[in-house]
């Protein structure tokens, strides 16, 4: 499926006389001359597959037709000089698939061009925000400003229109996802191969990383989580700062970040190349309760039911261990949901309650944290959603204890 084909889809569940605008966002300032690494607002990629800066879509829908533009930033050879080749006309057509692009010096005139000519009773932009205290994002100010000019107009959420949308994934996607879930086995293969006690978290995160740029990876699907010891039952470790000791376990929650599709995948390795006793215990545990998720996830459940059946698998186990009395008390150990969606963001957008349909991508992440033993293992793998269950699409990342020590010892 092309990025033509994902705006189709939005199209038909679009009100006539509705006008969709979109921006890719722009670089966000740092200090000085610095700015972040631009990422893409994930709905305008999802419409367009572009990811450059200071580039919006609008499109409008009449009862006729649709029509669609895209703006750009004129190329300017003397910018060009300083910050690398800017994309061409030609370039985002074959891209994009949206034949009329023009200059970004144009947007506003053709937004207004649109509202002023034609009947536009609502205007779709990406409004969503994650959290209260968060910044509002640059489509979020653009809609703001287009309330401020043009107040009849009502504003809707993009966001949540291409939720139903993105949570089933095409061929393409798919593919995507499953390239960045190989270079990050091929990022864990080589900590594997280098883990030993006395490194520092950071340079078993750096092993990880070094590899998926080598690979093609032009950034991480998040920052990994490198967590040693106690660090391990932290849920968003992410300061890596600490030296990893012997006989500890490390929980590495990571992914690459390829083609802007994400992998999500969670391995517990023995610092030393061997499990104790008690760690391969309670990991035995977690991929048990890793693999009945896998064996039930199919069409027409929700994540909410496989949460449940973790927390029975787990709970059981901690009563069977004496850890704990009653199942019900397994929210002592285990604290988090067992399953997401994976997309384009690595907590990729769905409504809440959706039941899981064919193309779906889930993670399956159980976990168990004992701070009073410094033991955290969390094992996560990616799922595809099919007609009748599900495809375990991480399932060349080893996860098997035994696995896992033999792999380190041949390698070491």
């Amino acid at each position: 499926m092309s990025f033509a084909e994902h705006r189709e889809r939005l199209y038909q569940t679009l009100a006539e006389n509705t006008l969709v605008v979109s921006y890719a966002g722009v670089p966000i300032h740092t200090n000085q001359d610095g700015y972040h690494d631009f990422v893409v607002n994930s709905q305008f990629f999802y419409l367009t597959g572009l990811e450059r800066e200071n580039t919006a879509f609008i499109a409008y829908k009449s009862a006729e037709t649709v029509s669609e533009i895209l703006f750009i930033e004129e190329p300017d050879p003397l910018s060009e000089r300083w910050t690398g080749k800017m994309p061409t006309k030609d370039e985002v057509r074959e891209i994009s698939g949206i034949s009329d692009v023009r200059y970004t010096d144009g947007l506003e005139n053709a937004i207004g061009g649109f509202i002023g000519r034609f009947r536009v009773e609502q205007v779709y932009f990406d409004l969503s925000r994650g959290r209260m205290g968060d910044l509002p994002d640059y489509n979020q100010v653009m809609a703001e400003r287009l309330k401020q000019i043009y107040p009849q107009v009502i504003l809707k959420d993009l966001h949540a229109a291409c939720a139903p949308l993105r949570e089933q994934k095409d061929a393409e996607e798919l593919e995507r996802i499953r390239k960045a879930l190989d270079i990050t086995r091929q990022g864990l293969e080589f900590v594997m191969k280098n883990l030993k006690p006395g490194m520092m978290e950071y340079q078993v995160q750096a092993d990880f990383e070094y590899t998926c740029r080598r690979l093609g990876a032009k950034r991480q699907a998040f920052s990994t989580i490198a967590g040693s010891g106690i660090n391990g039952c932290m849920m968003h470790y992410e300061t890596n700062h600490c030296e990893v000791q012997d006989g500890s376990l490390i929980l590495l929650d990571l992914g690459a970040k390829y083609g802007n599709y994400c992998s999500d995948i969670t391995r517990t390795y023995p610092a030393n190349g061997k499990f104790s006793p008690r760690q391969r215990e309670i990991y035995e545990l977690v991929l048990k309760a890793n693999k009945a998720v896998a064996a039930a996830a199919k069409p027409g459940m929700t994540t909410r039911d496989l949460n449940d059946i973790t927390r029975q698998v787990l709970g059981e186990g901690l009563v069977a261990m004496g850890m704990i009395q009653d199942v019900s008390e397994v929210g002592k150990y285990y604290m988090h949901g067992v399953s997401h969606t994976i997309g384009i963001d690595v907590h990729d957008i769905s409504l809440a309650g959706d039941v899981l349909q064919p193309g779906w991508v889930i993670s399956n992440e159980p976990g168990l944290y004992i701070d009073e033993e410094a033991i955290g293992i969390r094992i996560e793998d990616d799922l595809l959603i099919t007609e009748n269950g599900c495809e375990v699409l991480s399932k060349d990342i080893i996860k098997d204890p035994d696995e896992i020590e033999e792999f380190m010892e041949r390698a070491q």
